[in-house]
């Protein structure tokens, strides 16, 4: 339902173009030659057709069934719009395979099927097994839908979940738990008072049993009023099993000390009077949509301490089911389950109510800008962007189905498979892996310039949880403390963070007197001095490390590189150390390229452009990569005589005669780098395998806009810039630096001296 006729135009244009629909199919294989025909179709295919016929387990080898779920519905009972029948609710199930894809990488087909019989649709649906590795079954009305679904799971071999009535439960579970926290109650104690019989409000109770909540506890109301023993009218046999024996017959008369309100039904059914009649401190999730069974402003009128819930996304905690199914189909498919069972939805529920409760990820910050995102009654469950769900529910649920028994295929290491999924929504997490490794070995002290910048916050709440770094924040104490709050942050100043403070620091009359004697013999004197260490907090930093009272130093979040490369050579251009260059590490779709120099070297003569390469090599590989190395050109293996042609070639002259450990060539064109089939037509006897992974450039210029072409419309994720030559004592990001690049950049800053070979 949309609100205004601007509103419903997006909404069909979004569906229209730039094509129609919201779904296409892609092949995953090469088709550009007689060869790979061949291999895809006949006569190749046979051969994947008979290792299937000997083995079925071998199709989740072979072909893509075992990331392929089907969404069927018949239309019966479609959002809040009602039986629109299957063709009207197309959208919604591409809808639905769209969110499979965007947050779990799950392949999926909407199947809208013609068929009002349930009997008859779980037939249809039964005969999809050999297709799919599993069913998700999605607006049917009840209770047609639970004959479906248990025809379907007593007959099929793979998972069939319910979305309306599991999806729905699981992520009411994870809610109601949290809510309990809050208001430091238990299931056992509370009395649940629910309006909706169907589908989704059974399975929301049913679910809510199973973590502890007593039977005799809960009245469930329909439209014909309460569920009693002995009522006839709207009655069938899994509403029976929730009937009172009372004399009570309305909502009205039951809701008389309730904890809890769970509304799945429509609009206006719970009033004002009513709620000042339930306990305090009341739990009210009122989840019709799109108009609740009372608005959160009319309910808090009368019960300021409520703590509320509904099913739109313009009010706090809205229980949506994308928190839920693509999480739990994707750890269900990757052991090969046979079922979803219990414990699998318990442990999805679990997942999804402890990552509300920690600090919130930097992405889905940036996803909700401006809404309060810290635990407590306006914040019970945590938003579908955050891409720190895969990995935490995905990988309780594939434990789940091992320890109860029904995975096909078990995951030998369960770590490693939550770091994949970790590396499925951060391009950089297995990248960086041997990083963070590294910089888990000894605890080094990173401080931040920029300490006021919620980036940077959001980096070192990230930095103490996933390394044994201590960061250091320059800033304001009482601008910090104010945005750690606002972020919802587990920061604690002198706890497990230090902080410097520019206006007043007892350590002012030592920084000055230090960058004093380090700068009076180029033009400071000690009122310039005093100055400075009160206004940069870039020469704050580098005079911190140089005095060894931190270990590294981040700074660029703002403002322009060379300005901070200026005070990074300034106080720590020294003992041999003088930046060689800026490396950035690009991720893409197929792996990382690596480009230098973007930042330090405007015009590198040949002396630079080797120190270059070889500080690249020696980064390259504290990554786990063995670099090869391009040094790209308009020139291409000598056949333009001036220009940067010229510079490359007696770079590789000087590598060539130190015999440097490492692959490089060039100088060629970035197309001839990255080509191996078109570098060997042009240089058969060229000395490099495969396609470069690192470009190095002769003009800054080139660097930088090949990196930032490949950032804005590549894709590509940036790990960096690296400042090389510096000792790891300092690095300047750039101004569109991400809270997860800081922590990669902060990883680096950590990684010990010895590790750079």
């Amino acid at each position: 339902m949309t609100d205004t006729p601007n509103l419903r135009q997006a909404a069909l244009d979004y569906h229209a173009f730039p094509k129609p629909g919201k779904l296409e199919i892609r092949a995953t294989k090469p088709l550009a030659n007689g060869r790979d025909l061949a291999r895809a179709y006949s006569p190749g295919v046979a051969e994947a057709c008979l290792e299937i016929k000997n083995d079925p387990a071998t199709a989740a080898l072979y072909t893509s069934r075992a990331n392929l779920v089907a969404v069927v519905t018949n239309g019966s009972a479609v959002l809040g719009l009602g039986n629109i029948g299957p063709l009207a609710s197309k959208p919604v199930m591409e809808g639905k395979a769209v969110l499979f894809k965007k947050f779990a990488n799950i392949d999926c087909f909407d199947i809208e099927v013609d068929q009002s019989d349930p009997e008859k649709l779980a037939d249809i649906v039964c005969a999809l097994e050999p297709s799919f590795g599993a069913i998700n079954l999605e607006d049917i009305k009840a209770p047609d839908c639970f004959t479906v679904e248990r025809i379907c799971r007593e007959r099929m071999n793979i998972p069939v979940f319910h979305d309306d009535q599991h999806g729905t439960a699981i992520v009411v579970g994870a809610a109601v738990t949290n809510a309990l926290h809050v208001a430091g109650k238990k299931f056992e104690d509370i009395k649940i008072v629910s309006t909706g019989g169907g589908a989704a409000g059974i399975a929301c109770l049913n679910m809510l049993l199973k973590l502890g909540v007593r039977r005799e506890n809960v009245w469930l109301c329909d439209i014909h009023g309460l569920v009693h023993e002995g009522r006839e009218v709207d009655m069938n046999p899994i509403k029976s099993e929730f009937a009172q024996k009372t004399d009570l017959r309305t909502l009205d008369e039951v809701i008389d000390g309730a904890d809890l309100f769970l509304g799945l039904s429509g609009p206006g059914v719970l009033s004002q009077e009513m709620v000042a009649r339930m306990t305090k401190q009341p739990i009210i999730f009122a989840l019709a949509n799109p108009t609740p069974e009372i608005l959160p402003d009319l309910a808090r009128a009368v019960a300021p301490d409520a703590i509320i819930a509904t099913g739109r996304s313009d009010f706090p905690n809205q229980v949506n089911n994308v928190l839920c199914f693509p999480f739990i189909f994707r750890g269900a498919l990757d052991v090969g389950a046979t079922t979803i069972n219990d414990a699998m939805q318990l442990a999805c529920i679990d997942g999804i109510a402890e990552l509300a409760r920690a600090t919130t990820s930097a992405e889905a910050a940036a996803a909700y800008q401006g809404e309060e995102m810290t635990f407590g009654p306006e914040y019970l469950i945590p938003k579908p962007f955050d891409p720190r769900l895969i990995g935490v529910v995905s990988s309780a649920v594939a434990k789940a189905a091992m320890e109860t028994g029904v995975a096909a295929r078990p995951i030998e290491d369960l770590d490693a498979y939550r770091l994949k999924l970790d590396g499925s929504v951060f391009k950089s997490a297995l990248l960086m892996r041997p990083v963070f490794e590294a910089a888990r070995s000894s605890p080094r002290k990173i401080v931040f310039a920029e300490g006021e910048d919620e980036r940077v916050l959001r980096a070192a709440q990230a930095i103490i949880e996933e390394t044994v770094e201590m960061p250091i924040l320059i800033g304001r104490p009482e601008v910090i403390q104010r945005r750690i709050e606002q972020a919802g942050l587990n920061l604690r100043i002198g706890d497990n963070i230090e902080l410097v403070n520019p206006e007043n620091d007892p350590r002012y009359r030592d920084y000055w007197e230090t960058y004093h004697a380090l700068m009076c013999r180029r033009g400071a004197s000690p009122d310039i001095a005093k100055a400075v260490m009160r206004t940069n907090s870039t020469a704050i930093g580098a005079v911190m490390v140089h005095r060894n009272e931190a270990d590294s130093l981040i700074c660029g979040t703002f403002g322009e590189f060379r300005w901070h490369l200026n005070y990074v050579e300034q106080v720590l251009g020294r003992d041999g150390l003088r930046p060689h260059g800026a490396l950035s590490m690009m991720i893409l779709e197929d792996g990382p390229l690596f480009i230098a120099d973007t930042q330090v070297h405007l015009h590198p003569d040949p002396e630079q452009l080797a120190e270059i390469a070889r500080g690249a090599a020696r980064h390259v590989r504290r990554f786990g990569i063995e670099p090869r190395i391009a040094f790209c050109s308009q020139s291409q293996f000598g056949n333009q005589g001036e220009g940067s042609g010229k510079r490359l070639r007696a770079a590789i002259g000087l590598l060539d005669a130190e015999n440097a450990d490492f692959c490089y060539e060039g100088e060629m064109n970035i197309d001839t780098a990255l080509d191996p089939e078109l570098r060997a037509r042009l240089m058969p006897a060229n000395r490099m395998q495969g396609a470069a992974n690192v470009l190095v450039f002769a003009h800054a210029d080139a660097a930088s806009g090949v990196r930032n072409i490949l950032k804005m419309k590549g894709g590509g994720l940036e790990v960096g810039p690296i400042l090389m030559g510096m000792g790891n004592k300092a690095h300047i990001v750039s101004p569109s630096i991400t809270a997860r690049g800081l922590l990669n950049v902060g990883a680096i800053a950590g990684t010990p001296v010895a590790h750079y070979g």
